[in-house]
């Protein structure tokens, strides 16, 4: 949250207490802040490509993923069930690269990912490396659930998730002419595993490495975090990134904050972002904004590496911080705050 927001927060409150705002106003000035910050994937986003009528399908897409999610917590729903149907939201939506539309590895198939924590209790939930798995985020919330585990991958996610009774399809049912399409560019240019090469040619918006996140607050104080991805175009089949890893690209705790992040993976992995993030609010008492400064661009531009994070904390106070060209991105909360953007400030 900006010094304005704050003031502005404070101005309504100040009046909403001496009841020049009626007893509704007032009211609402005495309800916990409610708050959701969601991420469609961070990098290299190619303006070229991104033609006014895509830009607003970009924006139609995360502003219905952030609804979804608020309107859970307008009607006094968890963090954890509003982070699930924003994610949900985003894993439906061929534009983004989990679910329908991830992208394909070196073999042409697509290997989902996802993870989920309850910031109230440190519960966490993750899958890696399913195939047929519609909603990766219903599993990994269904492994921290009902199952003694975090992590859960390939076959026996699968198996689990038929226990479960979640939604199974084809893994035909993830691809897209799109991603087809930035694949065989892929398989043109470059050979399995060298995604890491930052001499590589830049990404378009079809085949650049993204992930969806979520982070939301609710109104009994709780927060909570979920991240879902394809991972990277060409990758080596049964590579995990940082998506499903709980500290690296997912991490929530009521004591400090909550993180979802999207970028190089192999290095937020090494940097343990998520969690670095909350780690500096929670013991060196930094506030949000300037941890998630000193995580993206300071440790992760010292490791040649990019991406984002997106962050919430008890009192919502709101982060969509990124040292990439670009991330898709929105937010909403109770004092108002409703925004959607892609580059820099817009």
């Amino acid at each position: 949250m900006t010094d304005t927001e704050g003031r502005s927060s404070f101005v309504v409150k100040a009046f909403a207490w001496a009841g020049l705002l009626g007893p509704a106003l007032a009211l609402a000035a005495d309800t916990p802040p409610i708050a959701i910050v969601i991420h469609g994937g961070a990098g290299v986003i190619n303006r070229s490509e991104m033609t006014p009528a895509r830009e607003l399908e970009y924006k139609a897409g995360l502003e219905a993923a952030r609804d979804a999610g608020y309107a859970v917590l307008e009607r006094g729903g968890s963090a954890l069930d509003a982070v699930t149907a924003a994610v949900h939201s985003m894993e439906d939506n061929p534009l983004f690269n989990a679910g329908k539309g991830a992208v394909l590895n070196h073999l042409g198939v697509a290997e989902l990912d996802s993870s989920i924590m309850d910031g109230k209790t440190l519960r966490a939930g993750a899958v890696a490396g399913v195939q047929h798995v519609k909603n990766p985020v219903e599993l990994a919330r269904a492994v921290m659930e009902k199952s003694p585990h975090v992590l859960i991958a390939g076959a026996g996610a699968e198996e689990f998730a038929l226990e479960q009774g979640l939604t199974m399809v084809p893994n035909s049912y993830f691809r897209t002419e799109p991603r087809v399409r930035a694949l065989e560019k892929a398989l043109r240019n470059t050979n399995p595993g060298s995604a890491l090469n930052m001499s590589a040619p830049a990404a378009g918006l079809d085949d650049a490495k993204g992930t969806v996140g979520a982070v939301a607050l609710d109104r009994d104080g709780n927060l909570a975090a979920a991240t879902s991805t394809g991972g990277m175009t060409n990758k080596r089949p049964g590579r995990i990134g940082d998506s499903p890893l709980i500290g690296a690209g997912t991490y929530a705790n009521n004591a400090s904050c909550a993180v979802s992040a999207t970028g190089d993976g192999e290095f937020f992995i090494r940097a343990v972002v998520a969690h670095d993030v909350c780690a500096l609010v929670e013991y060196k008492r930094l506030p949000l904004d300037a941890a998630a400064k000193e995580v993206i661009h300071t440790k992760i531009e010292s490791m040649h590496a990019t991406g984002g994070v997106i962050a919430l904390d008890t009192s919502g106070h709101i982060v969509m911080d990124f040292n990439s060209e670009g991330m898709f991105r929105a937010s909403r909360d109770s004092l108002g705050r409703r925004d959607v953007a892609i580059y820099g400030n817009r």
